[in-house]
């Protein structure tokens, strides 16, 4: 049975090394690319993947929140999470958001490929600069981590404004990126200051890269 992959990734040299590198593998097979996370989650749903290679820092929906979707969708599709940052943050949302294995991108090209293989038999993976023996520990961390972590603070949708506030966006393309009116941001940002007790743009982008909701570097 070939296992059949999407890639998602932003940078597409990064695609591209890896795609020509997995379908040099027996039993692996490509069968679509997305550049950010919107795009991935219809990917998943259209084709059916087995395994989703899933950048972690992707523009408008990160990886973390595309994982999410795809697994409340379909659990049966496997996320191997692919990120150039060690940060814990990622790595534990991740794996809470349902995602079986964390690869960093430095040593993907050594990694990947035995990654997809171990989720296929059921089991996590994570590289060995992370793990040391604490694969299973990332997911039951203490949100006391942060005093207002906002992958419990915040509603998905909020999450979503969050991100594309700190990427710059403006309210009316964060408006027509969600399919909602100009009036849902600004309440979604209202709430958002509220529940955070931040009060400007700045620190909620702080706020942001610190809790892993985007790193800025897409």
């Amino acid at each position: 049975m070939n296992v059949r992959l999407i890639l998602a990734d932003d940078h597409e040299m990064m695609r591209d090394g890896l795609k020509a590198m997995l379908e040099r593998e027996d039993g692996m097979q490509v069968v679509g690319e997305a550049s950010n996370g919107e795009d991935t989650v219809a990917l998943a749903a259209r084709t059916g993947p087995h395994v989703v290679v899933m950048d972690v820092a992707m523009p408008d929906l990160n990886g973390i929140e595309a994982t999410r979707k795809i697994v409340e969708r379909n659990p049966n599709i496997k996320i191997v999470g692919l990120s150039g940052h060690a940060n814990k943050e990622f790595v534990r949302e991740m794996l809470a958001s349902g995602a079986c294995a964390y690869v960093l991108k430095k040593r993907a090209y050594e990694e990947l490929v035995r990654a997809i293989r171990e989720v296929m038999k059921g089991k996590k993976y994570l590289s060995p600069d992370i793990a040391r023996g604490v694969v299973d520990d990332y997911v039951a961390l203490s949100s006391s981590l942060s005093d207002n972590p906002a992958f419990v603070v915040l509603t998905d949708r909020e999450r979503e404004v969050l991100q594309q506030l700190a990427e710059g966006k403006s309210t009316k393309e964060m408006a027509h990126n969600l399919g909602v009116s100009v009036k849902t941001v600004e309440t979604h940002r209202r709430n958002i200051m509220e529940k955070l007790n931040l009060h400007s743009v700045a620190e909620l982008t702080k706020y942001a890269i610190r809790e892993g909701v985007t790193s800025l570097d897409t």
